[in-house]
Order: structure tokens, then sequence, then C-alpha cells
């Protein structure tokens, strides 16, 4: 793996990190919210802070914030093992954003005991799962690690 090229990945992670982390700080010790409030930017969008005890879309909300790290901690060394031995730079840029955004996600967990989410889709009395950046960074860095698999041509593991 080339230095500079690790580096340049790393940089996604912190830079996925800072923002979920400095917009959770923002919101929790600059504007003070706790929980519960709700401001109503569209028909179709509101800006929320709802506590997440389980990990995504609620799931193992009642289980122990100890198995909740636990599962957190054993997925983000999985993930960090493929970025060490990653064969392509956009598959360390991926799994980069994904580690940032899953870092911010269990910081929230030990900190809290929950993850704060922000925002909140809905129409026609349907509500989408309620995310932060954390999310964001995650579900970008998924993408892009698809498109490194579905793009890349046969064989090719040369950095792109």
């Amino acid at each position: 793996m080339k230095a500079n090229i690790a580096h340049k990945s790393l940089f996604a992670f912190i830079l996925a990190l800072l923002i979920d982390q400095g917009h959770k700080l923002f919101m929790l010790n600059v504007l003070g919210w706790t929980g519960g409030e709700i401001v109503n930017v569209t028909p179709f969008f509101d800006y929320v802070l709802a506590w997440n005890t389980g990990i995504s879309y609620g799931w193992l909300g009642n289980s122990s914030p100890y198995v909740l790290i636990g599962i957190m901690s054993v997925a983000m060394l999985g993930l960090a093992i493929w970025w060490a031995t990653a064969k392509t730079d956009l598959t360390r840029w991926g799994i980069a954003i994904v580690l940032g955004g899953a870092l911010g996600n269990l910081i929230d967990r030990i900190a809290y005991g929950a993850v704060a989410d922000f925002f909140s889709f809905h129409a026609f009395g349907y509500y989408w799962y309620i995310f932060n950046l954390a999310d964001v960074a995650i579900a970008l860095g998924l993408i892009i690690l698809l498109w490194d698999i579905v793009l890349r041509p046969q064989g090719d593991v040369s950095s792109k």
C-alpha cells in the first residue's frame, strides 16, 4: 500500500468523523438540545433530535449497551483490517468514510448511551428512519465500495 494514498484516505476518515461529531456537539452543547425537539423545515422534512438506543433502524434497541458497543467494535475492527489490506484506492476511500461514520456513532453510544439522530424525512404518513451525518458517511462509503466492486474491470487491482 502506498503511504501517500493511505494518508489521503485517512483524511476522509477524519473529515467524516469531525463533521459528524462537530454537528452533534453543536446541537447538544451549544444549542442545548436534549431530545424531542422538532423543527418543521418542509412538508416532507423535519430537523429533530431522537436518541437511537439500538443500531441501524433501531434494531437491538433493548440490548445492553455493552453488547452494542461490542458489535460495533468488532465490525469496525473487521473494516480496519479490510482497509489495511485493500487492493484499490477507491476501496480504501470507501472503507475510511464508513469507519469515520461508524466511529462517530460509537462515540455517541459510549458518551450518551445512545446515538443522536437528527434528520427525518416523511411523506404521505410514512416516516423513514431518522438518521445523522455519521449515517450519511456510512451510506456514502458503501456506495463508493459498491461502485468499486461493480465498475472495476475484472482482475484490475491497480490504483485508480
